[in-house]
C-alpha cells in the first residue's frame, strides 16, 4: 500500500441541507483512496477525483484534527452549529482502514467531537472501530453516537470477492453485539446490494434476519450504482471472472445513465423485496425518531419526518409530495414555527401536508409518520 500525506485545506463539511439518510449536518474525509477496496465502491469514479490507483494508494491529510479543532471551535464561527450528527466515515475512503492504526485521525476526530459537546455518527466497514468505544460512549452519554456499518450481504464469502480488504460480515455482526452492549444504537447500511448476486430474497433475508438478531436499530437499504469509466470498468472485470453468466444481465440493467443508476425497474423490484423482508423483521428502514429527535431544529425535524414519510410510502410503490415539500422547507430563511398560519404558501404544502407540520411542530413526531416506520 502506497501512502501519500498532504497538508489540506479544509476538513469539515457542512451540507446544504440536514441529511436524512444519516441525520448529518456535517461530514468530513479524513482519508481520501481506500486500502478495503471493494469491487463496487463509488469511490473509484473519476468523479471523486481521488488520485493514484484506487485500492492501492491512500492519501493521509496529516493536518487534518489541527483545521477540524479550528472549525470545530463555536467562538470562531458566525452562525452556530446545524443540529443533527457529525459525521465519520464514508465518502471516498473509509476512516477505519487499516492506515487509521497508525495516524489515528479518526480517534483523534472522535476527541474533539466529545470535547466540543456534539453528537457523532460513525459509518464503517471495519472492526477497527471497536477500539474507540471508549471516546464513543463518553460522546454517548453527554450527546449520542451512532455506529453504523456498511453491508452488501451477511455472506463471507461473497463478500471476499466483492470486500477483499474488509472484515467479514460475520465480524462485523459479531462488533455490533459487542456495541449494542455497550449502550451504543447501531445501524446497518445494506448498501450496495449486488445485483442477481444479494439482492436475491433468500440472500436478504439471511443478512435482514442476521442484523435482527444481532439487535441492529434501523437498516438503510440502497441498490448499486456504476458510472461509466473507472468504476464500473473495475467491477465488470471482476464480474467477468467470477459471475460470467451476469454479464449480460448487468448490460440489460446498467444503460449508461450519467449517475450510474439501473433502471428504475430493476430498482423498484429489489425495494419491494426489501421492503417485505423489513417489515416480517419488524426493522425500523429509516433512523428512528427517538435518535434525533431532541438534536434537530423545528425545520430540519420536519424535513426529515417529510423525507423518511416520502421514503416509505414510495418503497411501497405509493405516490408521495411529501419529498417535494421537504425539499421546498429546506430552502427557507425563516423558521416554520413563524408561519404557521401561511404554510400553504410553500411549494408542495397542501392541506394533508399542512396538517402534518403542525402536528410536528406542536408535538414533536406525527401519528402518521410513526404507523409508517413500524409498517402499518
Amino acid at each position: 500500500m502506497k501512502i501519500k500525506e498532504i497538508n489540506a485545506k479544509t476538513i469539515l463539511r457542512k451540507q446544504k441541507k440536514i441529511e436524512s439518510w444519516f441525520l448529518t449536518s456535517y461530514g468530513m474525509n479524513l482519508y481520501r483512496g481506500c486500502e478495503h477496496n471493494c469491487v463496487y465502491c463509488d469511490g473509484r469514479s473519476e468523479k471523486y477525483q481521488v488520485d493514484g490507483e484506487f485500492g492501492c494508494e491512500v492519501t493521509v491529510k496529516t493536518n487534518a484534527i489541527d483545521l477540524l479543532h479550528r472549525e470545530l471551535d463555536p467562538s470562531r464561527k458566525r452562525t452556530p452549529f446545524k443540529g443533527g450528527y457529525v459525521g465519520l466515515g464514508g465518502g471516498v475512503g473509509d476512516s477505519y482502514q487499516p492506515v487509521e492504526n497508525k495516524y489515528e485521525l479518526s480517534r483523534k476526530a472522535l476527541q474533539l467531537i466529545y470535547h466540543y459537546n456534539l453528537p457523532v455518527h460513525i459509518l464503517t466497514k471495519s472492526t477497527l472501530v471497536k477500539r474507540d468505544i471508549d471516546i464513543i460512549k463518553k460522546i454517548n452519554e453527554k450527546k449520542r453516537a451512532i455506529v453504523s456499518f456498511s453491508f452488501s450481504s451477511a455472506d463471507d464469502k461473497i463478500s471476499s470477492i466483492f470486500e477483499p480488504g474488509v472484515p467479514p460480515p460475520s465480524k462485523r455482526l459479531e462488533i455490533i453485539d459487542f456495541f449494542k452492549k455497550q449502550g451504543i444504537a447501531c445501524g446497518m447500511y445494506l448498501m450496495p446490494v449486488i445485483p442477481f448476486i444479494t439482492d436475491k430474497p433468500d440472500i436478504m433475508e439471511d443478512t435482514i434476519k442476521k442484523a435482527k438478531n444481532h439487535g441492529i436499530d434501523f437498516i438503510i437499504f440502497s441498490g448499486m450504482t456504476l458510472k461509466d469509466g473507472r468504476q464500473k470498468d473495475y467491477f465488470m472485470d471482476v464480474l467477468k471472472q467470477k459471475y460470467p453468466d451476469l454479464v449480460v444481465e448487468y448490460n440489460h440493467i446498467y444503460r449508461g445513465d450519467k449517475w450510474g443508476n439501473a433502471t428504475w425497474e430493476y430498482y423498484n423490484s429489489i425495494s419491494f423485496t426489501f421492503d417485505k423482508i423489513a417489515g416480517k423483521y419488524n426493522i425500523p428502514k429509516r433512523i428512528p425518531h427517538f435518535l434525533y429527535n431532541d438534536l434537530l431544529d423545528d425545520n430540519d425535524r420536519v424535513i426529515v419526518i417529510l423525507e423518511h414519510m416520502d421514503y416509505l410510502l414510495k418503497l411501497r410503490g405509493s405516490k408521495s409530495p411529501y419529498g417535494f415539500a421537504a425539499y421546498s422547507i429546506s430552502k427557507l430563511n425563516n423558521p416554520l414555527s413563524n408561519m404557521r398560519d401561511n404554510l400553504k404558501s410553500i411549494k408542495g404544502v397542501g392541506v394533508t401536508t399542512e396538517r402534518i407540520i403542525l402536528e410536528i411542530l406542536d408535538t414533536g413526531n406525527c401519528i402518521y409518520y410513526e404507523k409508517l416506520m413500524n409498517g402499518e
